[in-house]
């Protein structure tokens, strides 16, 4: 076991020195290194760092300086998507764990570069996909996992955030670039995340095969000519994209992707089991079948008031409708996800970062690191959350064809019995 994890941080802009910040308040974390190509942004790093009680850092503009440090372990990207997978492959030639900024891979040929580049080297490859700590997703698995859902059939997520604000503040254009010249779901893994784990994909299930279709794009084109004056007539990625996937054992999952309109922020988790339902968005809903409340302790034949979060036979709630908050409160005291205790939580949700799961993610990335555990997500989650884009692309230039979905692992999909998290006692939960 380590004393502790010495990291590099690649990337300063918003996220990343955000993500510094939140890692600074970590133990077992030094931060030895930090770049960007901006002096001033790493001048301001530096002086973060130090101003909160930490050493002061190496500061560098050139990020193979930090990739070729020694007594580094792992390195943070967050820089623009398209420079992500490059870094990543030489970070690990050169002996250093890597953990990327959403998407982590944007090509077939870059996620398969990742792929083989972490299996030789043995070094991890993981994607900072920070909503699968979510409160409501990581208590919603754990109840999945529990059986309290029954056979989850179908899942559902999004990325649909207006981004008409932001625009503005990507370095050089980036984003708005890339929208422009490709079709597809660019930005899929807010939504597969969740909905992968909760089917265990490449545990015990894979995808087979996906259908992409997108609207046409109206906004897109009509924010250039407002900004910059200039007609834009093959803009690409429509304002709306839908993918629809099946995997092995017959489920499915909904991925739908909008940056463009007023829509609501909106993330679209949902999970529907042969015994229940949960969802986040637009509001929070709980549903289960009357046998499963039954089987779990929900329903009681003696009187007990719902104040104690159980239904009584007498005063059923309506099994067509929403479970009450007294019953939902229940349900999540029974079910306790087992990466969290209540100091954890309090803490997570002091630090910030997205409510708390930016702090979870980076902990639990270290937590492992630390104590040399698999990581909550590997590899082939970065390469299963991140083939959507070009898959999906060749799906709707094709009139919206089936495409089928490589298995990353090789025939390696059914060999691990489910998603779990590693523990320093050696168990897994």
């Amino acid at each position: 076991m380590k004393n502790s994890v010495n990291i590099g941080i690649i990337g300063l802009g918003g996220r990343g020195t955000g993500m510094m910040s939140v890692m600074a308040k970590m133990e077992d974390i030094n931060i030895l290194a930090v770049c960007d190509k901006y002096p001033d942004r790493v001048d301001n790093a530096v002086k973060i760092l130090v101003d909160g009680g930490r050493p002061a850092p190496m500061g560098t503009v050139d990020y193979k300086e930090i990739l070729n440090m020694p007594g580094i372990d792992s390195v943070y990207i967050a820089t623009d998507w398209k420079h992500h997978a490059q870094m990543a492959i030489y970070a690990m030639e050169h002996g250093k764990h890597v953990a990327i900024e959403v998407p982590s891979a944007m090509t077939l040929d870059e996620i398969w570069a990742l792929i083989n580049t972490s299996e030789k080297t043995r070094k991890h490859c993981m994607q900072l996909e920070n909503c699968v700590y979510d409160f409501f997703e990581l208590t919603t698995l754990n109840m999945a996992q529990q059986g309290v859902f029954g056979e989850v059939l179908h899942t559902e997520g999004a990325y649909i955030h207006n981004l008409e604000d932001f625009w503005p503040y990507y370095w050089n254009n980036w984003r708005m670039d890339y929208n422009q010249n490709h079709r597809g779901d660019v930005y899929a893994t807010h939504g597969m995340g969740p909905a992968c784990q909760l089917l265990d994909i490449h545990r015990g299930d894979k995808m087979n095969y996906l259908v992409s279709m997108d609207t046409k794009a109206v906004n897109g084109p009509a924010y250039i000519k407002k900004t910059t004056g200039k007609e834009v007539k093959d803009f690409q990625n429509g304002d709306q994209t839908s993918t629809l996937i099946r995997t092995e054992k017959g489920k499915t999952i909904l991925i739908q992707h909008n940056v463009m309109t007023p829509r609501p922020y909106n993330r679209m988790y949902q999970l529907v089991g042969t015994e229940g339902y949960a969802a986040k968005y637009p509001v929070e809903q709980w549903s289960i079948s009357k046998g499963q409340a039954e089987h779990i302790g929900l329903i009681v034949s003696d009187d007990k008031a719902e104040g104690d979060g159980l239904m009584n036979e007498r005063d059923r709630i309506d099994f067509h409708g929403t479970l009450p908050e007294s019953v939902v409160k229940k349900l999540q005291e029974m079910y306790p996800t087992p990466i969290l205790d209540d100091d954890l939580e309090a803490l997570a949700k002091k630090v910030g970062g997205h409510g708390g799961m930016d702090f979870l993610m980076d902990y639990r990335l270290n937590y492992c690191l630390h104590y040399g555990l698999p990581l909550d997500m590997d590899v082939y989650d970065l390469a299963e959350w991140c083939c959507i884009g070009e898959l999906g692309s060749i799906s709707i230039e094709n009139g919206c064809a089936p495409v089928e979905v490589p298995d990353f692992t090789r025939g390696a999909w059914n060999k691990v019995d489910g998603f779990k998290y590693a523990f320093a006692d050696g168990s897994m939960k």
